[in-house]
């Protein structure tokens, strides 16, 4: 526990985070850093960007929800103290793109509206599965729900993400680049926590590995959603459009796709792949057998 301890105490907290990638910062980018005038200027181009912003601040409404309610039922004090740290990264995760919403043009008044009228119905399905677990106190699956799969499901968008956007919108990628460096450490502790108690507790394997089935399906049926409408590929082209065309990173990888080049079909392939295949991993090291969900 002493290495558990040092890892993911307050003190490397604050010299990570705050003290760290953090400083200087306002809601996470540069000082006087703004979002693209051309995409402000672009009616379909704001309202997709809005529409997917609203998918990331209702999953960190999720995150926050479930790592505070899980602070209480944490079986130690380290993990205590880490949830507490996390309960905070997410409320930054909000209220960075919250007011990313509102660089958009929404107003703050309506932002809870906006939120509950564009949230995708599958991904409110699956923050209630983890909320559920969180609810009955049970720490155990709510960490693996939490620090596994949803953190690990928002690690992999949101590197896609910083991908797609750092030629077009800096801004955002900068924004996204702390985020990551927070799932990161939110990934971390899952597995660096959970195995024991999954060791101790092997009566929890199906239930848990259940749920992960269960959120997974959702997931993809979110990912499906956001993918096939065709509105990826209108968003894509069009902040091509706005990227400068001497830009280093004007023909961005992810997972060896050309993100400007591929299809709205292969990047939600390339994405699911990529994110179900870390939740094998990750579930493997902590000792639960992953589960492979229903195709949407």
């Amino acid at each position: 526990m002493t290495d558990f301890l040092e890892g993911y105490s307050i003190q490397r907290w604050l010299e990570s985070c705050p003290q760290g990638y953090l400083q200087d910062t306002d809601y996470g980018h540069e000082l006087g850093e703004n979002e693209p005038a051309l995409l402000l200027e672009d009616p379909l181009l704001r309202e997709q960007a809005i529409s997917m912003t609203v998918q990331l601040v209702a999953g960190e409404r999720c995150a926050l929800a479930a790592s505070s309610g899980l602070i209480n039922s944490a079986p130690d004090e380290a993990s205590k103290r880490f949830l507490a740290t996390q309960t905070l990264d997410e409320a930054r995760h909000v209220e960075v793109f919250s007011q990313r919403l509102f660089d958009l043009g929404v107003k703050k008044r309506e932002l809870d509206d906006v939120v509950a009228q564009l949230a995708n119905p599958n991904l409110v399905r699956f923050a209630e599965i983890l909320l559920e677990k969180v609810d009955k106190r049970d720490f155990v699956a709510g960490v693996v729900g939490q620090n596994i799969v949803l953190e690990g499901m928002a690690f992999s968008v949101f590197e896609l993400l910083h991908t797609s956007m750092q030629a077009a919108n800096p801004k955002f990628a900068q924004t996204l680049s702390g985020t990551i460096a927070d799932e990161r450490r939110h990934v971390g502790f899952g597995e660096n926590r959970i195995g024991s108690l999954i060791r101790d507790n092997p009566e929890k394997r199906p239930e848990v590995q259940q749920m992960q089935k269960d959120m997974s399906y959702f997931m993809l049926a979110t990912f499906a959603d956001r993918f096939r409408d065709g509105a990826v590929g209108e968003e894509r082209d069009r902040i091509r459009a706005i990227a400068p065309a001497d830009s280093d990173v004007a023909e961005p990888e992810y997972h060896g796709v050309n993100v400007a080049q591929a299809s709205p079909e292969e990047l939600e392939n390339v994405l699911t792949n990529t994110v179900l295949g870390e939740f094998k991993t990750r579930l493997g090291r902590i000792g639960l057998e992953y589960q492979t969900p229903d195709m949407p």
